[in-house]
């Protein structure tokens, strides 16, 4: 059993390697490069976000329905329960908060498994309270399954992934009223359209350069694949088409296609089998950072020159270059 969250700073140890396969890495990541394990002793961490205002970093531990807090030379600590179910009915599951966001007047939004829903804090920076409100809670009526993770556009329209994972019995969970895993667009007048039931298990989402097409990872271990979805829509029963696969890779590591981010430049690091998975602009991968525990989302600094990762039981930081 994993222990809870280590109350005394933690002397920073280093874990995982670079592994470069193109020289275009060396622009983006030093070869030497070694992740700190910053914070400990959660269930399954999830969602970084890195607030520059604040100089903290935020993150949900989905199982605990907590959202911590890391400052430099201070342990990790509770910012925020609950975090993603406020119901009065006991339930096992993964009902915390997961993917972490700001929205375009910069505050936090959150994909809440629990509630069902995204919703936003209604409290300030220094004084947080499990005060929300819906952004939307349901599609056609039916309650959605659990909202994963999120991103917004230059326009303010919101986009989230929908797996089962934080339904108690996932697929055969009997509350469950969605048939499909959806991938959703929350526009600026409160409509919600439906860009693709196709894909199997949509997790990580961000929008790519141009903001025309998400990049859409699939977290099931029989089709791991990011796929490239269109912000307007296609046929909703369409499979998208496959950005990178990583089916042939990688069979003997943990972790899957999970979140991710994408640079200013284009550059896009994701959490997959063995680590995370380094692209250029133009999609070819370019490297790996190898890590033994499977990672599930990453967050940028303000100058994108240190990653955040969420490695299950672990909080890395990884100082990428100077």
């Amino acid at each position: 059993m994993k222990q809870s969250a280590k109350s005394s700073q933690p002397a920073y140890t280093f874990t995982g390697h670079v592994e470069r396969l193109d020289p275009q890495l060396d622009g983006i990541m030093d070869s030497n490069a070694r992740a700190e394990i910053i914070a400990e002793g959660f269930e399954w961490s999830e969602g970084p976000l890195w607030i520059e205002s604040q100089h903290m970093l935020l993150f949900s531990d989905v199982p605990r329905n907590t959202i911590y807090k890391w400052t430099e030379g201070k342990s990790a600590e509770v910012y925020l329960q609950p975090s993603g179910y406020t119901g009065s009915i006991v339930r096992g599951g993964e009902t915390g908060s997961n993917g972490l966001l700001l929205d375009p007047e910069g505050r936090l939004v959150m994909c809440q498994h629990g509630n069902r829903q995204m919703a936003r804090m209604d409290a300030p920076w220094d004084q947080p309270k499990p005060n929300f409100i819906t952004l939307t809670g349901n599609y056609q009526g039916k309650k959605y399954n659990s909202p994963n993770d999120a991103a917004y556009n230059s326009d303010g329209e919101l986009f989230f992934t929908d797996p089962p994972y934080g339904l108690e019995k996932q697929m055969d969970d009997s509350s469950k009223e969605i048939s499909f895993q959806g991938v959703y667009k929350l526009k600026k007048n409160g409509e919600v359209e439906l860009l693709t039931a196709a894909l199997t298990r949509p997790n990580g989402i961000a929008l790519m350069p141009g903001e025309k097409k998400l990049l859409v990872a699939n977290s099931d271990p029989q089709s791991p694949n990011w796929y490239l979805v269109d912000i307007n829509g296609t046929d909703v029963n369409t499979m998208p088409p496959i950005f990178y696969s990583a089916v042939t890779d990688e069979k003997n590591v943990k972790g899957l296609p999970d979140g991710f981010k994408i640079d200013k430049q284009g550059n896009i690091f994701a959490s997959a089998p063995g680590g995370i998975w380094i692209f250029n602009n133009a999609g070819k991968l370019i490297g790996k950072y190898r890590l033994q525990e499977a990672a599930s989302n990453v967050a940028l600094s303000a100058d994108e020159k240190t990653l955040y990762i969420t490695n299950d039981m672990y909080v890395l930081r990884l100082k990428m270059r100077k």
